[in-house]
């Protein structure tokens, strides 16, 4: 405050530097836009109504007051005779039964960090920035975008592409006439490293529209160790800036869907498994739940928000591992001797077997069969190919191998990769069993050396990585500036 110009309006503001700030240290127009939050029951002002404030950033609702006053009623505390019990009107408390005089300046050190919550909108204002259903991005300009950044998956992308579609019209025109439309969840099914959660991240790039990322895996049952169910909508608010009405527009995506089966032979409470999954199913359907501002408990000195999931799109993505040994267990029923008889291993060597899945056999797998209703389509994504894996290297937007020119151009170095080089690291790639997460893997490794190498030389002009450099049989092709190329180490 030393080095600022300022000057006291009165008891309750202040002008710091030309800016109008309100006793918390807000600027004064913040109380216009956020709601004031009860201290004890952390609910917002549009719920209790005027709140009464009795320090800077410390309010109490009338219920909370109410209540404080019927308790010392209720313990024999006479408030006509402690009116009267001093001529100045003060309350005489040595008539109050273990209560003392609390300082409020002190219980200005035990309010949390404050969490705002935006004020809403009237109607009115809301009804004019409505969605315009003209400006709604068609589905396949939608995966016109995800084309530039996702290779292959086509029916994945037309899937997704599709339910974002209709998920702005219906937000457009819910309320337009007596046909209400239904959102239709999105479950996703497929191997590590085909493309789920970067499908759903490349999409919150493309889209205005709030967009949140979870992980089921630290959900639990409430009352247990873990993250609440409604944390999952917390992220989303959060994601929209406090904002409800924005929020309720958004998009939750929840990853790792497949770790929430039912555990199979125990004896224990299953608390972040089928219980989880009942939790959801509120969620799922739509409905307004109470979810903590800026935490994931509702045991945190943290204000309480109502929101409506009724118009937020729910994306459920999984690896379901040996959900396949499943589906061939179901298609192998049929009987095994006879002339029209199919060989036991007939599809062990089909790669794409998870487009066979039905609703039975993810039901097989541990899901309940509500948690399954409410996720009405279901998108499966193939496996990677040799061929997949090279043009996932070269051609999207943000390819690994552009990212790594890119570094070296820094330093004014080409770097090239032959064919053969890129078809190395596919079959390496292959090998590992993970997907497009390998391919990153093995590149980093022979990578290194040249990175480190590189920047030593200032006459190296360009790189060429060689198929035999990537099977550890030779070196690189390295050019130096003005002389022909030569193969490293010679």
């Amino acid at each position: 405050m030393d080095d600022k110009n300022t000057t006291i309006v009165d008891d309750k503001e202040e002008i710091v530097d030309g800016e109008v700030l309100d006793t918390a240290g807000d600027p004064k127009g913040d109380e216009e836009e956020y709601e004031k939050v009860c201290f004890v029951c952390r609910r917002p002002e549009s719920k209790t109504g005027k709140m009464i404030t009795m320090q800077p950033n410390l309010h109490i609702c009338p219920d909370c007051m109410q209540k404080t006053f019927d308790v010392m009623k209720n313990s024999g505390f006479d408030f006509d005779g402690a009116m009267n019990g001093k001529s100045n009107g003060m309350p005489d408390m040595s008539k109050m039964p273990n209560i003392s005089m609390i300082n409020l300046a002190d219980l200005q050190n035990m309010v949390p960090k404050r969490q705002k919550v935006k004020k809403k909108k009237p109607q009115e204002e809301t009804e004019k920035k409505a969605f315009d259903i003209k400006s709604i991005p068609a589905p396949h300009k939608i995966k016109a975008k995800l084309d530039d950044y996702v290779v292959g998956q086509e029916q994945a992308k037309k899937v997704i592409s599709v339910a974002v579609y209709n998920h702005y019209k219906r937000v457009a025109t819910n309320s337009m006439d007596d046909i209400e439309i239904e959102k239709s969840n999105i479950l996703m099914i497929g191997p590590t490293g085909s493309g789920k959660t970067y499908l759903v991240k490349t999409l919150a790039k493309l889209l205005d529209v709030p967009l949140a990322i979870t992980d089921a895996t630290s959900l639990t049952e409430a009352g247990y160790i873990g993250d609440d169910i409604e944390s999952v909508v917390s992220k989303l608010l959060a994601a929209a800036d406090n904002d409800v009405e924005k929020a309720e527009k958004g998009i939750i995506f929840i990853d790792e869907i497949d770790k929430l089966a039912k555990k199979r032979n125990t004896n224990q409470r299953d608390v972040s498994g089928e219980s989880v999954q009942q939790g959801l199913l509120k969620l799922l359907e739509g409905s307004e739940v109470e979810v903590p501002v800026g935490a994931n408990s509702k045991n945190a000195m943290v204000p309480l928000e109502t929101v409506n999931t009724k118009n937020i799109l729910f994306i459920c993505g999984g690896a379901f591992p040996d959900l396949e040994e499943i589906i061939k267990e179901r298609l192998n029923q049929q009987a095994s001797v006879g002339f029209q008889a199919d060989l036991k291993d007939k599809y062990d060597k089909e790669k794409n077997l998870i487009r066979k899945v039905t609703v039975e056999d993810i039901k097989n797998f541990g899901m309940i069969p509500e948690f399954i209703g409410r996720l009405p389509i279901l998108c499966t994504l193939d496996c990677m190919t040799k061929e997949m894996l090279v043009k996932i290297l070269k051609e999207p937007k943000n390819a690994i191998l552009k990212q790594y020119q890119k570094l070296l151009a820094l330093d004014e170095v080409c770097l090239e990769f032959e064919d053969d080089a890129l078809e190395a690291i596919a079959d390496q790639a292959l090998l590992k069993d993970t997907g497009a997460r390998a391919l990153r893997a093995i590149i980093e490794e022979f990578m290194l050396d040249i990175m480190y190498e590189i920047p030593k030389d200032d006459n190296i002009g360009k790189v060429t990585i060689t198929r035999a450099y990537i099977e550890k049989t030779g070196g690189p092709i390295i050019s130096m500036r003005g002389i022909p190329a030569l193969e490293a180490g010679q």
